[in-house]
């Protein structure tokens, strides 16, 4: 699945640029919805189940005794094959309720003797067939035991079917189910999307069965290593075309029960996993094109695709399957691909398998109307989907414990295959700033959790969905691009194809590709690695956190040790390796490369780095490692001086290394915050997007933690000293803010410039913005602002104003014919003053007629960025927790960023006690998805009390010293 946080990055500088006129915005791509479920529709042949559990409601801990109340499946069926048919409605019955109905046919064979079938099936009404659920009848002349009996267990989401005798081992049986469930506009499942179109309201039929919702659409063994061919036939409205995983085979005119309907049957799909299926029924169109005999089409609503948006994609999507082609080694594995952009998705994206699905504004680039955030945004995205159609895809993981490897390694390539199809972004350092920066963020809570996990402690559908996180997406890519970097991309490809070819339509554990590697590593004359992939890599999979690497040059002792963000906070999850790593450590001398040093101790001398004078030494070099790291104060100061004298000796990524490594060693009392805001000091020179980028992260916790203290003014001072020759700088080069800078990083570097100098309140800037504004308001036809800045002077033009520049721009938003546009502008309405109107905001947010409920969340997230906002929205989250919890909470991928996002800035003791009174008080109906998310939240804000309290002082000094 594509990161559930995806957003572009001009919308992410425009939140940036908020955190620093202390309103944060904070986009999180996640929604779920459930509703009572529907009522029957027409006539079930013999009466129909209710769908309803045979168990009462719990109000005790329940311990599983039965095969069913386990959620694992039992082993001994495997399923071979599946016939599903489903006839989605697009007009609601009588009753006012969308439904689809549906009926399959499960071939299975049974591998170990047992008298229960077990399968999954959630919310879903079952035809009834002389009382039970199900028929079953055997193929050749396989023993057909009768059923007992049926039922439906909610808990664990199963059919079960009770037979009178056990079925024989190696024989094939054949499951035939009949049924009809809601076309919901749930987001999950088989589920309904509604768009305008010239006024007209058009519906659509769309699918997300990523973890555990295929069982929504059809009975099925809903475990990602429970492959199986599917045969698929949709039934749909005339007029409209339907979509599935591989190539339609056939599609006829017919009239079934007397509607006049088509029926499109697809060709058998590989096999593959419950979870990468997909169906669609709309009235989209396409664009395509066709390479080596394989069909690439891009599916949008029929203006987006008239207007332009899908040919950026459909231009991409060759080159970067290629790219992977000869990354892997290996074939593209289907007869094509399409990409269809969908008005309602919960996620960024979905590697359905020859059926990607995405948002809007992960697929659709206007060349007029978009950023150059918008472009990269569709790039990294395609890219990030079309690696998994092998990772992950034709190989996969056997269970959900180990899903950091699949989205790990997409996050990593999505930048290498990005890179592939445009070269002149350099976009493979974004890595560093996305990835690395911002695993190390969570990574160093004592409440983290290793990149695999027993398979034991992910069971529950929210405990999976609880594993789509920031460690299994970004940390996995940090540390599988670690991986490479040590053995080198040569021998790490090498292992991936292996790997692929030896497992292809087949479910691994991830030590099966460490098995693969090393099999290369053996084979590669002069490649030494200081022990086996298994053993260096289970100390960065099995246990949590990352080390510090400490260096002192006046000795040449090396140290690691764990690193948390509060040195005082407990570790509760014990380490087979008791915190320690094996550290690849790439360093420089003076500006020259060195030979690689591994630390395989706690403590371990190399002279080699024992310098005096004005010598210098930097470690991790390009960041190719996941530690951070620290030196002897001489050390420290000899690289201030450097960076303060001649700043491009060291690279750009190492500037934003050192800044990012000072802030977090400063918050983690390792060193003194001062010394961590000396590293800004030389900024005043800087030119260079990724440095400023780093710096402007890190101050701006700073700022979410001092906005509302004495502190502030002094702060904004600073930055205004430091931001103002970035301003004017940009203002030259762009002939008085008249032109576009060429240079794709100092297009993004020029958001920065003016976002911040307007916050700070640089001479000219919020004029400048104001100006801009009011001649778009003046013509709502003609939109001044260049892509790039719309962000940014949305953002800060609605901050500055009051209803008539709100309103204004809500207009706009309901108007918007582009997605990418109408995410900009709901983003910045969130960065309004004025109280009524952020309340009012809230409201909205729960009603889907103003607000999707994909974008619900990250809504309300955006409004809590708001330092007037935060309070407004902790009240509403409270007071509406029943409603919000009861629509989003279940076991949706980032319900959990919503309690992030509104209790990012709490820093004081009495919120500290409203989060824990809240957490108790709601302890018995849990937090689904975002459990850790509480643990976390409490964490951090214990955290960010102590930090406050120790800093706060010593701050207000030094940002007024360095002002005056």
């Amino acid at each position: 699945m594509g990161k559930v946080y995806y957003i572009s990055r001009n919308v992410g500088l425009g939140m940036l640029v908020l955190a620093i006129s202390a309103l944060v915005i904070i986009l999180a791509l996640s929604i779920a919805y459930n509703k009572e479920r529907a009522k029957n529709q027409g006539q079930p042949r013999n009466g129909a189940s209710d769908g309803s559990s045979t168990s009462p409601p719990l109000t005790t801990p329940f311990t599983p005794t039965e095969p069913w109340d386990f959620y694992r499946l039992p082993t001994s069926l495997i399923p071979e094959s599946y016939n599903v048919t489903l006839w989605p409605r697009l007009q609601p019955n009588a009753g006012g309720i969308y439904v689809f109905t549906g009926q399959s046919d499960l071939i299975f064979r049974c591998i170990e003797e047992t008298d229960l079938i077990i399968i999954h099936a959630n919310k879903l009404n079952f035809t009834m067939f002389l009382g039970n659920h199900a028929e079953l009848s055997g193929l050749g002349e396989a023993t057909v035991p009768a059923i007992q009996k049926t039922w439906l267990v909610a808990r664990t989401e199963y059919l079960v079917i009770q037979l009178n005798g056990k079925l024989t081992v190696g024989a094939s049986y054949v499951l035939h189910t009949e049924f009809w469930g809601e076309l919901a506009d749930d987001l999950e499942g088989f589920y309904r999307s509604e768009y305008m179109d010239d006024g007209v309201k058009k519906v659509l039929a769309t699918s997300q069965m990523q973890a555990t919702h295929a069982r929504k659409a059809f009975p099925c063994f809903d475990e990602p290593a429970m492959k199986a061919i599917f045969n698929v036939t949709i039934i749909h409205d005339q007029g409209t075309v339907a979509l599935s995983n591989s190539r339609e085979m056939d599609s006829l005119d017919s009239i079934i029960d007397g509607v006049s309907v088509r029926v499109t049957t697809f060709e058998p799909t590989k096999k593959m996993s419950t979870y990468l299926l997909a169906f669609i029924v709309s009235e989209f169109i396409s664009i395509q094109s066709s390479q080596s005999n394989l069909l690439i089409r891009i599916w949008a609503r029929r203006k987006a695709i008239a207007d332009g948006q899908g040919e950026y994609a459909l231009n991409v999507t060759g080159p970067i399957l290629q790219f992977y082609e000869k990354y892997y080694k290996v074939d593209y594995p289907l007869s094509k691909s399409d990409q269809v952009a969908l008005p309602d998705f919960n996620a960024g994206a979905m590697e359905n398998w020859g059926l990607v699905t995405y948002r809007e504004s992960g697929l659709m680039y206007d060349p007029t109307l978009s950023s150059i955030g918008n472009k990269e945004s569709v790039a990294t995205v395609i890219a990030h989907e079309l690696a998994h159609m092998w990772f992950g895809n034709l190989v996969t993981l056997r269970w959900w414990n180990d899903l950091w490897l699949n989205e790990g390694f997409a996050s990593y390539v999505e930048y290498l295959g990005a890179d592939y199809a445009e070269p002149t972004w350099n976009i493979k350092d974004d890595i560093i700033l996305y990835d690395v920066q911002n695993a190390f963020a969570v990574d160093a809570l004592a409440s983290s959790h290793p990149l695999s996990r027993k398979e034991e402690e992910v069971n529950k559908p929210a405990e999976i969905s609880e594993m789509f996180n920031t460690i299994s997406y970004n940390k996995g890519a940090a540390v599988l691009r670690m991986l490479s970097q040590f053995l080198t991309e040569p021998v790490f490809t090498k292992g991936i194809s292996s790997y692929l070819k030896t497992f292809a339509f087949g479910n691994t554990v991830y030590t099966d590709l460490w098995d693969h590697l090393q099999k290369v590593v053996d084979e590669t004359p002069g490649l030494h690695i200081p022990s086996s992939v298994h053993e260096i890599m289970n100390h960065w999979i099995l246990q949590m956190g990352f080390p510090v690497v400490t260096i002192d040059t006046q000795t040449g002792t090396v140290t690691q040790n764990h690193f948390l963000l509060d040195p005082n906070s407990v570790v509760e999850r014990p380490s087979p390796f008791n915190y320690t790593w094996f550290i690849p450590i790439k360093w420089m001398k003076n500006g020259v490369d060195q030979q690689q040093y591994w630390l395989l101790q706690k403590t371990d001398v190399h002279s080699s780095m024992r310098v005096s004078g004005k010598d210098w030494v930097l470690a991790n070099t390009n960041v190719s490692g996941f530690f951070r790291v620290n030196y002897d104060s001489d050390n420290w100061a000899r690289l201030l001086s450097l960076l303060d004298t001649d700043h491009q000796a060291v690279s750009v990524i190492n500037r934003a290394q050192i800044i990012d490594d000072a802030f977090n060693l400063a918050r983690a009392k390792i060193i003194s915050t001062t010394l961590a805001l000396s590293t800004t000091k030389y900024l005043s020179k800087e030119k260079d997007y990724i440095p400023w980028q780093s710096a402007l992260k890190n101050l701006g916790y700073y700022i979410v933690m001092l906005d509302r203290t004495e502190v502030y003014g002094a702060l904004q001072a600073y930055l205004k000293k430091q931001i103002t020759p970035l301003f004017e700088y940009f203002k030259t080069i762009t002939s008085n803010w008249t032109k576009i800078p060429t240079g794709y990083s100092d297009q993004y570097n020029q958001i920065n410039a003016i976002g911040i100098a307007c916050t700070v309140d640089v001479e000219g800037c919020r004029e400048l913005i104001k100006k801009w504004y009011k001649q778009w308001m003046e013509n709502p036809n003609h939109n001044p602002i260049h892509p790039n800045l719309k962000s940014t002077v949305y953002c800060n033009a609605i901050a500055f104003g009051g209803a008539e520049e709100w309103d204004f721009a809500w207009r706009m938003f309901q108007n918007a014919s582009l997605a990418s546009e109408a995410t900009r502008l709901r983003s910045a309405l969130a960065c309004t003053k004025t109280p009524w109107l952020l309340n009012r905001y809230l409201e909205y947010t729960l009603d889907p007629t103003k607000i999707r409920r994909q974008d619900a969340t990250s809504t309300i997230r955006s409004i809590a960025g708001n330092v007037i906002g935060m309070p407004l929205a902790w009240n509403f989250f409270r007071a509406r927790w029943s409603e919000i919890f009861q629509q989003f909470g279940g076991g949706m991928f980032s319900f959990s960023n919503l309690i992030n996002g509104v209790t990012r800035r709490f820093s004081t003791e009495f919120e500290l006690q409203e989060l824990k009174k809240f957490k108790e008080d709601n302890q018995h109906a849990g937090f689904g998805s975002a459990t850790l998310a509480m643990e976390q939240a409490i964490e951090k804000t214990t955290a960010n009390i102590k930090w406050v309290t120790d800093n706060k002082a010593e701050m207000l000094k030094w940002f007024t010293e360095h002002t005056t």
